[in-house]
């Protein structure tokens, strides 16, 4: 239509420049599992062609939300109650929020405890279930008629697609993520920061009910000097806590946008949101080891022959000419601007840094642009990891612009002294 109207007919060339477009569009047309599957093309720059990974930042998870009802039931089937008065003394029939797979009410315990319900959407399950399975088998049958997507891994990258959408689905894999953060919180002695409790007896495979915390977003930096004296000093225990994290507890954070971290009211930071993990390889923990340490000293063939040990590749690199590339991305890095958006709900608020997906996912993307200009491929737990370390690096600029988090003591120190709690598993993936 578009090109009916421009009064020619696409060439080959139009054609696929528009199949990123075309192709998000349709996902966000056909609903929750191509919504999800939109969002892991746009977390994943290491798996997918660039064009893709930027156009489907635009795949929106936001919906229409279920009626109250339907809801309703849910939740009764879910903890097997005969009625929501059994456990809440209070649901409220507005959601707090709308995403394809679940929805959120604010209510009470019949304990008294303010709490937040995640419950997912019925018929969520059955959908996705079907639509993955159709994906996988399609993904089969492309890797038998063209043998060149099984060198690819076409079929496995697809596999782990599956795994991680499934998961997310299963509540009870979420609790789990946040049980354990907390209890890495306890044995680590930091008392800065919590993510919030989740209560067994309100919970199940679809149901996910969670203390309500109330706070401001880590970015809105005039709510934050209200809870605290020093934003830097409640950066930096962010930052420490979520490095720490990611060596000392079985799985780290792996989606710290500006929503994701809160300030609360008595001036501690607040992690939520744990749908969405990552587990560290050993190999790409010393790649990062290794990086960060040229990073300090701006040693950058120091931090080329560290991911090219990180990558797999089979030719000969040019460390020398790979160094200088990586310092052009550094320093597009610490070019980076801050602006922030704060907007508020009634009593919820939300803030984002202006274009803060956009930016991070682009200079992650010219990363892995230049490590493929060179035959190396990073794995996707690389990637994730990264991605979060971009977030952090924005946060920095904001909250504590005089603060280099790799050469600052209280960083480096607090960053060992947790770490050194914490074993790294030998096989881990993402």
């Amino acid at each position: 239509q578009k090109f009916q109207e421009r009064g020619r007919a696409p060439t080959t060339e139009d054609l696929l420049a528009e199949a990123p477009s075309t192709l998000r569009t349709l996902f966000g047309r056909l609903g929750a599992t191509y919504i999800k599957l939109g969002q892991f093309v746009a977390s994943s720059p290491t798996l997918f062609p660039a064009e893709y990974v930027t156009e489907f930042q635009k795949c929106l998870d936001d919906a229409d939300p279920v009626p109250f009802s339907a809801i309703k039931r849910v939740i009764e089937e879910d903890l097997g109650k005969g009625s929501l008065s059994s456990v809440y003394s209070f649901v409220d029939e507005t959601p707090l929020a709308t995403a394809s797979i679940a929805q959120v009410h604010a209510a009470k315990l019949i304990s008294g405890e303010d709490v937040v319900i995640k419950v997912q959407k019925p018929g969520v399950e059955e959908l996705l279930k079907a639509d993955l399975a159709f994906v996988f088998f399609a993904t089969k049958v492309l890797e038998f008629l063209n043998p060149d997507f099984r060198r690819i891994s076409l079929g496995d990258i697809t596999g782990d697609i599956r795994t991680t959408m499934l998961d997310e689905l299963d509540f009870y894999k979420e609790a789990k993520n946040m049980n354990e953060f907390r209890a890495f919180l306890a044995s680590s002695g930091i008392r800065g920061v919590m993510c919030p409790e989740v209560y067994p007896e309100a919970s199940g495979k679809k149901v996910l009910t969670m203390e309500r915390l109330y706070g401001k977003p880590l970015v809105d930096l005039d709510a934050i000097r209200a809870y605290t004296s020093s934003p830097e000093e409640t950066l930096i225990t962010a930052l420490n806590t979520w490095m720490a994290s990611v060596v000392g507890c079985s799985s780290f954070h792996a989606d710290v946008h500006a929503g994701n971290l809160l300030v609360l009211n008595d001036g501690r930071v607040a992690f939520i949101d744990f749908g969405i993990v990552g587990q560290i390889s050993p190999r790409t923990w010393q790649a990062v080891e290794g990086l960060s340490q040229g990073l300090v000293v701006a040693d950058y063939p120091a931090m080329a022959k560290a991911l090219v040990r990180l990558g797999a590749t089979s030719d000969d690199v040019d460390v020398d000419s790979f160094a200088t590339d990586l310092q052009r991305v550094v320093e597009r890095i610490e070019r980076l601007d801050v602006d922030v958006v704060v907007a508020s709900t009634g009593e919820e608020v939300s803030a984002r840094l202006q274009a803060d997906d956009d930016e991070v996912t682009a200079i992650l993307l010219d990363l892995v642009a230049v490590g493929q200009s060179y035959g190396i491929k990073f794995p996707r737990d690389f990637g994730l990891l990264v991605k979060q370390a971009l977030y952090f690096d924005r946060y920095t600029k904001l909250l504590a612009p005089d603060v280099d988090p790799l050469r600052d003591e209280r960083i480096r120190t607090g960053m060992k002294r947790m770490a050194d709690q914490g074993d790294i598993p030998d096989v881990i993936d993402v």
